[in-house]
């Protein structure tokens, strides 16, 4: 039991830092190297081809034509290995998760790899084997000091193996991080990879909404964090846009209130709400939400309907 629980944190000090438990000044646990080596690998093929299978075959069928698109393409570029770089711009409730869910679920019943990352924690959790991107490619966090970043990945690496056999390398929520994050990760792969075409010619997909949080600059300036956006790296020219714009908790629900709501999100999101010259602040709509007075009336809304849910499911 010991040695197991060796092996369990070795095996995350491995995923978190690529680093043995010697290296970090602890007890080695006795498991050979060749297992050490291939843990990355085995970690993106244990998944069970069958329940995948499954999974596709009772979902595929519920994809609108929009998400259909985006999966037949994704599909056919991983089909024909001619690699690539593409963007899904989904705002929310267009089923971003479901379709990512799908591609991934069909490549990894195909006992093929399918590497998948997020710029949060959060979303990483959505996806079945997602991980942080930072924590898999070995991210420098204070990347906005450095001219050329990389990635702290060797060429011997476990993950260096795993970069090399992926078939398309899914990274979520993208539009929140710096784009010199993909400017690092394109030189690492085209090192580990020896090809200097993008990405050393693997398939990319990126996906995420410009509409929502942009990559957040410490002490920095709005024109910084627009300079911080993927849109403004050398590598947005190559990207194929996917959209997603149906809302599917409209489509689903036929809800009057959801497709008003949905439909000033996006008017907000896209510039399209007159904005005041003075202090360019925008007046938001009266059926948008309900304004409160204070932050004291704010949190007894809330925390009601709170108090209101736990009851009902107590009771």
């Amino acid at each position: 039991m010991y040695n197991e629980a060796l092996i369990i944190i070795e095996d995350m000090c491995l995923r978190i830092a690529n680093k043995t438990l010697v290296q970090l000044g602890m007890t080695a646990p006795d498991r050979d190297m060749h297992d050490l080596f291939d843990r990355e690998l085995q970690r993106e093929q244990e998944f069970n081809s069958n329940d995948l299978r499954l999974f596709v075959q009772s979902n595929i069928t519920k994809m609108n034509i929009q998400q259909k698109h985006v999966y037949d393409t994704i599909m056919q570029a991983i089909s024909n290995n001619v690699g690539g770089l593409y963007f899904l711009d989904a705002p929310g409730g267009t089923g971003k998760t479901f379709v990512i869910s799908l591609i991934l679920a069909t490549i990894r019943s195909e006992q093929k790899i399918a590497l998948a990352l997020a710029s949060s924690g959060i979303a990483a959790t959505l996806l079945e084997g997602g991980r942080t991107a930072h924590s898999a490619l070995k991210l420098t966090l204070n990347v906005q000091v450095i001219e050329t970043p990389t990635c702290n990945i060797s060429r011997n690496s476990a993950m260096a193996k795993v970069l090399r056999l992926t078939s398309i390398i899914l990274w979520d929520e993208y539009t929140k991080a710096n784009k010199k994050l993909l400017e690092a990760f394109n030189r690492t792969m085209q090192d580990l990879r020896g090809n200097q075409q993008l990405f050393g010619g693997a398939l990319i997909l990126l996906s995420g909404d410009f509409r929502q949080t942009l990559p957040v600059i410490p002490r920095s300036t709005p024109a910084d964090e627009i300079n911080a956006c993927l849109k403004s790296s050398a590598l947005w020219r190559y990207v194929q846009k996917l959209p997603l714009n149906i809302n599917m908790r409209i489509h689903l629900q036929n809800d009057p209130a959801a497709h008003e709501f949905s439909k000033q999100l996006l008017q907000i999101g896209d510039g399209k709400i007159q904005i005041d010259r003075t202090n360019g602040l925008i007046t938001v709509p009266n059926n948008f939400c309900t304004i409160t007075k204070s932050i004291d009336e704010l949190i007894e809304c809330v925390f009601q309907i709170f108090f209101r849910i736990t009851e009902i499911m107590i009771g």
